[in-house]
C-alpha cells in the first residue's frame, strides 16, 4: 500500500507542475495575436489543445487526489461501489483506480 501511495504521490506532483506549465503557457500566450490570419488560427488551435490538455490533467489529479484520500481512510484498495478488493494487477496498471473491474465497466 505505502508503494502504490508513494506512486500517487510522485503522480500527483507531476501533474501539479504539468498544470502550472499549462497555465504558464496560457499567460504568455494572453497578448494580442499575429497580425496574419493563418497564423491566428494556428494560435488559437494550439490555445484549444492546450486547454484540452489542462482539462485532462485537472482530472487525472482530481481522481488522484480521491484515492489518496481513500488511501489515508484505510479503504485504498477496496471497491467504493461493491466494497470488495481492487485487483492488485488493476492498481498497478491504474494505481489511482477506486473501482474495481467489473463495477468500473460500463453496463
Amino acid at each position: 500500500m505505502m508503494e502504490r501511495k508513494q506512486r500517487l504521490e510522485t503522480l500527483r506532483d507531476e501533474l501539479v507542475e504539468r498544470i502550472d506549465r499549462y497555465r504558464d503557457h496560457k499567460e504568455q500566450r494572453a497578448g494580442p495575436l499575429d497580425k496574419d490570419m493563418e497564423e491566428q488560427a494556428i494560435e488559437l488551435q494550439n490555445d484549444e489543445v492546450v486547454d484540452a490538455l489542462e482539462r485532462e490533467a485537472e482530472d487525472e489529479l482530481r481522481q488522484v487526489m480521491h484515492a489518496l484520500a481513500r488511501i489515508d481512510g484505510g479503504e485504498g484498495e477496496l471497491c467504493e461501489v461493491c466494497e470488495e478488493p481492487i485487483a492488485g494487477e488493476r492498481l498497478e496498471a491504474l494505481p489511482f483506480a477506486t473501482l474495481c473491474r467489473d463495477c468500473a465497466e460500463p453496463r
